[in-house]
């Protein structure tokens, strides 16, 4: 089958004088073959832009037998029943107001795009939505799937690994199960927030956890009691909260009434930790004179608060990119070993603290 375009409209040949390279050398970086040389993939990328060429991609996938896509998952509830259209409505507003998603998003695409791939965003909240998931990509629609499981109890990593599916997760899985992913080390966050604020003075410390049934949260959680024990403070008052804006701010109400003499916090993400500083401004309590305020993740909400936040940096981008590089390397060596890179936190000092 031919890869040339309709009469007129730009060929291979076009791309190769262009770039100044062969046919073949076009096609192997067309068809995401990975033995061309950086740079010379850069300069066939060019030439195709200025060409204008689009590839035949039925006649691309008959021969790599690939659907030059991945798909992108958020696998985000528990429930046994189909979730309504009220909960698929309230499940894609809490990513689309968490700047999480915002940014292994724009990791993997970035990734991606230098390799003319792109994302199929899949949402999985439902029974039949993670069924929906594993069929579209045994059906091929998709050479692989970027999981980001958001609750421990979530089966679908587990449903993906028995299917013989590629797959690599976002974050250490709950329980062992062969399967390739990402993570930062949460624990050495938590206690890089601990070492800043009893460094800054603080004598009543206290934090706001991430919901306690997940990993990350219970890591971090473990991370800053640990450093707190380790500096002669043998009890940490938490409250729980679920990373969204208003659970920090129901979480620092209830810390406020319960800790009045508080004067340092970590808040288990930077979407809590500004719910946070809304409550302490409302009770006339300065940042970071009064209170000094930690958050994690190093996220536009931690930029975007005031006073700007003092956050663990976790490089999410950079994560999502190695996690969509491990997973074109599983595409493409089904038998390669499987492997987890876990990325360090760096603590980001701003005026909170």
């Amino acid at each position: 089958m031919s890869d040339r375009p309709a009469k007129g409209s730009p060929t291979l040949e076009d791309v190769a004088r262009e770039a100044g390279v062969s046919r073949a050398t076009v096609s192997r970086v067309i068809n995401g073959i990975r033995n061309v040389d950086p740079s010379i993939q850069d300069v066939v990328r060019q030439a195709i832009a200025s060409t204008g060429y689009v590839p035949n991609r039925a006649a691309r996938s008959l021969v790599t037998k690939r659907a030059g896509s991945v798909a992108l998952v958020v696998s985000g509830a528990n429930e046994d029943e189909p979730a309504d259209e009220g909960q698929e409505a309230a499940f894609q507003g809490q990513l689309l107001a968490d700047p999480f998603f915002g940014r292994i998003t724009t990791g993997v695409v970035g990734f991606l795009r230098r390799r003319s791939m792109h994302p199929v965003l899949m949402l999985a909240d439902s029974t039949d939505a993670r069924k929906q998931v594993v069929s579209y990509l045994r059906q091929g629609h998709a050479d692989g799937a970027l999981l980001v499981s958001i609750h421990a109890q979530d089966p679908l990593p587990e449903l993906l690994v028995g299917a013989g599916l590629p797959c690599v997760l976002f974050a250490r899985p709950p329980k062992p199960i062969p399967i390739s992913y990402v993570d930062v080390a949460h624990r050495d966050g938590g206690r890089l927030a601990a070492d800043h604020l009893v460094a800054k003075g603080c004598q009543h410390i206290a934090s706001i956890t991430g919901p306690l049934d997940v990993l990350a949260s219970q890591d971090r959680l473990a991370g800053f009691r640990d450093a707190m024990a380790r500096h002669g403070h043998p009890y940490v008052p938490t409250v729980e909260g679920n990373f969204t804006l208003e659970s920090g701010e129901q979480a620092m109400t209830k810390l406020l009434a319960e800790q009045p003499a508080l004067d340092g916090l970590f808040a288990a993400n930077d979407l809590m930790a500004q719910g946070a500083l809304h409550v302490l401004r409302e009770h006339g309590r300065r940042v970071p004179q009064d209170v000094a305020v930690v958050g994690f993740d190093d996220s536009s909400a931690a930029v975007s608060s005031r006073p700007a936040l003092t956050t663990v940096r976790q490089p999410i981008e950079e994560m999502a990119a190695e996690m969509t590089r491990l997973l074109l390397d599983r595409v493409d060596q089904p038998d390669r070993r499987l492997t987890s890179v876990i990325f360090e936190p760096t603590l980001v000092v701003r005026q909170s603290a």
